[in-house]
């Protein structure tokens, strides 16, 4: 399975791992599933370091490659086919970075990690409990 986490799952995994679920804890940590974090949850995570809202040890960009290589992930890239399937959904959600994971999620196959029943509506799937 490949596996997108979102913002909170991927700070969650490095910083809480208690907060994931069992489920999502079996899943992260089964070795024939890719992980991936999308660029949208990058930019995220710099967006909340610079307004104060997320406090990291150390440089946000060094955090979150470091995060990538631990976890073994692949980046995800915010690419056009997303953006125009992000274009087509409807306003369920206004987080712009969540609309853009459930877009990549729909548009490359991807199972979100994440408790947010808000990609529900999308018809994404997602992974939690």
């Amino acid at each position: 399975m490949r596996l997108l986490l979102d913002t909170c799952s991927l700070i969650w995994l490095a910083a809480e791992p208690a907060r994931l679920t069992k489920a999502a804890t079996r899943a992260l940590d089964d070795e024939e599933n890719t992980l991936l974090v999308s660029h949208a949850s990058i930019w995220e995570i710099y967006n909340k370091c610079a307004s104060g809202k997320l406090t990291l040890p150390g440089r946000p960009c060094s955090w979150v490659s470091d995060q990538i290589a631990i976890r073994g992930a692949d980046e995800v890239p915010i690419d056009r086919a997303a953006l125009d399937r992000m274009s087509e959904l409807p306003l369920h959600h206004r987080d712009p970075f969540d609309r853009v994971l459930a877009a990549q999620a729909l548009v490359h196959g991807l199972t979100i990690v994440s408790p947010d029943r808000a990609f529900d509506p999308y018809g994404a799937r997602r992974l939690w409990s």
